[in-house]
């Protein structure tokens, strides 16, 4: 594995051990990971997934945390964001076709490092994220002892007014050929917007040291979305709406999402024999960005979950 760069800055430096590497993914994708030790005696490990938009760097605190409860996290940037491989010249934009690439990288992934991962393998993923973890698990992709899932996206917000029209809209544009067009033509804006209009987080620390981590390597930020990311979200979405997971499976939802719906996560966990669902009031989408009380309780979840292992 040849080494890759993780971006260290003053308000988050890259956590204690951790090394970055190059893998190849389905395709010959070149994506980027990193495993970062266990500080205590190891419990097991985390395969961290994050949501759209977001790299490994972003997530620095929330793994200096696992790695204080004593476990290994595997850390990955998905295709198409991070400094993994982009699929359209337009670097900004945000793109899929479909979801078994997604699961091939993810595969392929521990099939290189799983033998530096010691049980229990809990899957944690954040929307996007936490969608592709719950998929691997239902598919069979991946073995996952537990799941932790944040706001999965298992429902947009977005597609709510167009009810079932949204995946013939956006099927229609893709069999077009469209599938690579911005859905909304709106401005890029490479380090985000003001503090005061986001919907992500109501802790202006975290935002900003966010924007700084953008600002320190451009080539991480990433733009909306396109209609063949639509499409994949859409198709994610009705698989996870029939299926569940044997597995002890986690859903911390946020009591003010303006981004993924919360009845479908609330559903999902239902149907999952060892299914909890918990959210967290008055919290917008990031669950683990926001203010330290409202984390508090996400990690109260987490800590529950693991302290059942075994």
């Amino acid at each position: 594995m040849d080494a890759a760069p993780l971006i260290g800055t003053e308000a988050a430096p890259v956590p204690d051990g951790g090394q970055g590497f190059w893998f190849e993914g389905a395709g010959g994708a070149r994506l980027r990971a990193a495993l970062f030790p266990a500080k205590a005696a190891t419990r097991g490990s985390v395969i961290l997934s994050a949501g759209r938009t977001e790299p490994i760097e972003k997530y620095f605190e929330v793994i200096g945390e696992l790695q204080g409860r004593g476990f290994a996290v595997l850390a990955h940037d998905w295709r198409g964001q991070g400094l993994s491989h982009r699929m359209l010249t337009d670097r900004h934009r945000g793109h899929a076709e479909g979801h078994a690439d997604y699961l091939e990288d993810l595969r392929m992934l521990l099939a290189l490092t799983g033998d530096r991962l010691p049980r229990p393998w809990i899957g944690f993923g954040h929307s996007m994220g936490g969608c592709l973890t719950a998929l691997a698990a239902v598919k069979g992709v991946v073995r996952f002892d537990v799941l932790f899932l944040s706001a999965p996206m298992l429902g947009l917000v977005a597609t709510r007014k167009l009810g079932g029209m949204a995946g013939l809209i956006a099927g229609t544009m893709i069999g077009l050929g469209r599938s690579g067009e911005y859905i909304l033509k709106e401005a890029f804006e490479p380090f985000l917007g003001s503090f005061e209009a986001n919907v992500l987080t109501h802790d202006a620390g975290r935002y900003e040291r966010y924007r700084d981590q953008l600002r320190a390597c451009p080539d991480l930020a990433l733009g909306g979305v396109t209609w063949g990311w639509m499409g994949f979200a859409l198709e994610a979405g009705a698989i996870l709406g029939r299926r569940t997971v044997n597995v002890p499976v986690s859903i911390v939802g946020a009591g003010d999402d303006h981004l993924v719906l919360t009845g479908p996560s609330r559903a999902f966990a239902g149907r999952a024999p060892k299914g909890r669902y918990a959210e967290i009031a008055g919290a917008f989408h990031e669950v683990l960005m926001e203010t330290d009380a409202r984390r508090a309780l996400v990690w109260a979840e987490f800590d529950a979950l693991t302290g059942r292992m075994g």
